[in-house]
């Protein structure tokens, strides 16, 4: 398996899940694997505590209690405070903080034409609902698998995609294609079309692929934001690979808004109790009207409890401006960035240390004008255009309400004094490319 993260942390009761596997069958074999492997890929499935790290445009730093993302890459690991607090508070957080520049993202399928033009409407529910069995022989035909291969070696990612054109526009999400020189999109779960990249971008989970192909069936997308908690919803997807392409689950929305962080990223997602397994990755969750209402992405897992009934999804509201960006542009352009990894300040080590109440900077972007302006490891932000800050999400708050080119004032603590600084917001492809 590839790009596997296994937590440090053993006491850690449950984490988020990337949903397609890596079906241990290489690129030229026979489709009609041995039911060995079969049962070996399904018991490892069951058996596995390991999740897929996907690098993206944020940071997760640790601290006491829960982590949350910042602004910057990096990964974490659960912090433990030492024994004794060492003479400088640097030598501390670099024990408590693990704040390590990881690998981007990277997806190097052969792209396709640019400047496309596509707009995903999101259509309003009309007439009654549907039964599951309608709503089944409506839908299932614009549910794909997604196969993507790394050069040199054997198996593959699976997971699922969603058709957005007829001339062969297909959603998936790019942890599927993550590492991948070439994907195949499969139609019918026999028709293998090879699969040209138009755009993918990390912090959304979501990435666009073209195929020569015509006639396809679109999917049907509505607005999530008409959702209630309670509502029913249905999924199709491919679990645990081709051999059980275009699976039906059903159940109710859970939660609307719900802010997951998972390796860095800071996503709203909707929460489902439709049955989502590896596999599942860029398939469609359903309103029971036929419409698209998220994008299913991922499931919380536990390596040593149960957990079950806990899905999510990409609303549909986020997908139809994330995707007519990629399509025109092959990334998400505008999204602002600051480019400093910051965490909390636990409680004792600032009384400890005499160091004010903020957050402290583990990593500082290179190439953002935080490096430029001297923003540097060991500084505490205490407040950003004049509002107190103690929590990432307040930081994050603040950035979201501007543009890139606008600037921020930053109010900075260091051992030998306070000052401010003003920092310029870039566009977060120019940081982390």
């Amino acid at each position: 398996m590839n790009n596997w993260y296994t937590p440090n942390n053993t006491e850690t009761s449950q984490w988020y899940a990337p949903l397609h596997p890596v079906a241990p069958v290489s690129q030229n074999e026979e489709s009609s694997v041995s039911s060995r492997r079969r049962v070996k890929r399904i018991v490892a499935f069951i058996l596995v505590i390991a999740v897929i790290a996907s690098a993206i445009s944020y940071s997760i730093i640790p601290h006491t209690g829960k982590a949350r993302p910042v602004i910057g890459t990096g990964d974490w690991n659960e912090p433990s405070e030492p024994a004794e607090f060492p003479d400088d508070f640097g030598d501390f957080f670099s024990q408590y903080y693990t704040a390590t520049e990881n690998e981007k993202i990277e997806v190097r399928i052969p792209g396709g034409e640019g400047n496309l033009t596509f707009d995903l409407s999101l259509a309003p529910a009309a007439g009654e609902e549907l039964t599951l069995q309608k709503l089944y022989q409506k839908c299932a035909s614009s549910i794909v698998g997604i196969s993507g291969y790394t050069d040199g070696m054997t198996g593959y990612n699976w997971g699922t995609g969603v058709v957005l054109s007829s001339d062969g526009l297909v959603l998936t999400n790019t942890h599927v294609i993550d590492n991948c020189d070439s994907a195949e999109v499969v139609l019918k779960g026999v028709e293998r079309y090879d699969a040209v990249l138009i755009g993918a971008d990390a912090i959304s989970d979501l990435a666009v692929l073209k195929i020569d192909a015509n006639g396809l069936i679109p999917a049907e997308f509505g607005d999530s934001t008409r959702l209630s908690v309670g509502d029913q919803v249905a999924a199709i997807g491919n679990p645990l690979g081709d051999e059980f392409t275009r699976t039906l689950t059903d159940g109710i929305v859970s939660a609307i808004d719900r802010d997951i962080s998972y390796n860095g990223r800071n996503m709203t997602l909707i929460q489902t109790n439709a049955a989502l397994n590896e596999g599942n990755s860029g398939g469609a969750l359903f309103n029971m009207h036929g419409q698209v209402v998220g994008i299913t992405n991922m499931k919380m897992m536990s390596s040593f409890s149960s957990i079950e009934g806990i899905g999510f999804a990409i609303p549909s509201s986020t997908v139809k401006k994330v995707v007519a960006s990629l399509v025109e542009f092959g990334e998400v352009k505008g999204r602002p960035s600051i480019g400093i990894t910051v965490g909390q300040i636990p409680t004792n080590a600032m009384e400890h240390y005499n160091m004010p109440e903020g957050l402290y900077v583990a990593a500082v972007s290179e190439g953002s004008d935080a490096e430029k302006q001297g923003i540097r490891v060991g500084d505490v932000i205490i407040a950003v255009d004049g509002q107190n800050v103690t929590t990432t999400e307040e930081v994050v708050s603040i950035k979201d309400a501007h543009q890139v080119g606008e600037t921020l004032t930053f109010s900075v603590w260091r051992p030998e004094g306070s000052f401010e600084i003003s920092i310029t917001l870039m566009d977060t492809n120019d940081i982390y490319g």
